[in-house]
């Protein structure tokens, strides 16, 4: 039993750091867009969302002492990594193709009908273009790293959602 808990607190931490992470990455967009002067797509805006949810699902899986609470919220991270890899692919793709838009005029007025957009208009509102490019940043653009960071997060998780599957089964007599 003693071996179990060890492996749920080591989870819980791989889960807090990962929210922490998420964090750090938005500052990161923050800091282009007040410092670097690079106004978010609304493409960037989903990313933004999708890095915020793997966060609060992040922190509140590390919150829970069960292994069916932090699995379904890991589970939950996998599917929020996925919509953030379709929405940085995309936008790293729009980018690629000059001639292809986002679809800012389609796109544009529902991510700044989401509620967060009126809370915090600064970091959810839609400022700029897909089609523009900023420098790339060690060789990757923003897109890329993002999609990196994404891809990275949902094979970690998903790993490790992989290797503790066993422990999600509710043995009976047993409280998990």
């Amino acid at each position: 039993m003693n071996d179990d808990n060890a492996r749920l607190r080591r989870e819980r931490r791989l889960l807090v750091l990962l929210g922490l992470i998420c964090l750090a990455l938005l500052g990161g967009a923050l800091y282009f867009q007040y410092v670097e002067h690079q106004d978010p797509c609304p493409l960037c805006i989903l990313s933004r969302y999708f890095f915020i949810l793997i966060a609060i699902f992040a922190f509140l899986g590390a919150r829970f002492a069960s292994w069916r609470a932090v699995r379904t919220l890991e589970a939950l991270v996998v599917i929020s990594a996925a919509g953030g890899i379709f929405a940085s692919a995309k936008l790293a793709w729009v980018q690629a193709v000059p001639s292809f838009s986002c679809g800012f005029d389609t796109l544009q007025p529902i991510v700044d009908a989401l509620p967060p957009a009126h809370w915090l208009p600064g970091v959810f509102k839609v400022q700029g273009l897909c089609e523009t490019t900023y420098p790339p940043i060690l060789g990757l653009t923003l897109p890329l790293w993002s999609v990196l960071a994404f891809a990275v997060m949902f094979v970690v998780v998903l790993a490790s959602l992989w290797r503790n599957r066993r422990r999600q089964v509710a043995w009976p007599g047993i409280r998990r």
